[in-house]
C-alpha cells in the first residue's frame, strides 16, 4: 500500500483499526518501524481485540529496537488471539514471543 495514499485518507478524518493496520504495515515495509508502531499503538487503541493489530505492533517494536516492548504487545496478543479463537495467530506471537524474550538483555 502506499503511505501517502493511506496517509491521505486518515487526514480526511477517516480513523479506524484497519487503515491504522494498514498505515502501520506500510510504514514497516518501508523501513519506519518507529513511525508504524504509533499507527499500530492506535489500531489496537481503536479495537483491542484486533489480534493482527497486536501481531503487528509487536513486529514492529522488534524491528525499532524493543525486545520488552514487543514482548508486552505479543503478550497482549496472545490473549486476544485466545479470547477469539485465533488460533494460528496465537501460534505465531506464542513464536515471535520466544524470540523477543531471546533477545532481551539478560537481567544483572
Amino acid at each position: 500500500m502506499d503511505v501517502t495514499a493511506l496517509q491521505r485518507l486518515l487526514d480526511g478524518g477517516r480513523d479506524t483499526a484497519l487503515l491504522r493496520l494498514s498505515l502501520g504495515k506500510a510504514l514497516l515495509d518501508a523501513g519506519e518501524p518507529g513511525q508504524a508502531s504509533r499507527h499500530l499503538q492506535r489500531c489496537v487503541e481503536l479495537d483491542p481485540a484486533y489480534s493482527a493489530g497486536w501481531k503487528l505492533l509487536g513486529k514492529a517494536w522488534l524491528a525499532a529496537g524493543d525486545p520488552a516492548a514487543a514482548a508486552q504487545a505479543w503478550r497482549q496478543g496472545i490473549e486476544v488471539a485466545h479470547t477469539n479463537g485465533d488460533t494460528q495467530a496465537e501460534k505465531e506471537m506464542r513464536v515471535f514471543l520466544r524470540r523477543a524474550i531471546k533477545a532481551m538483555p539478560p537481567v544483572p
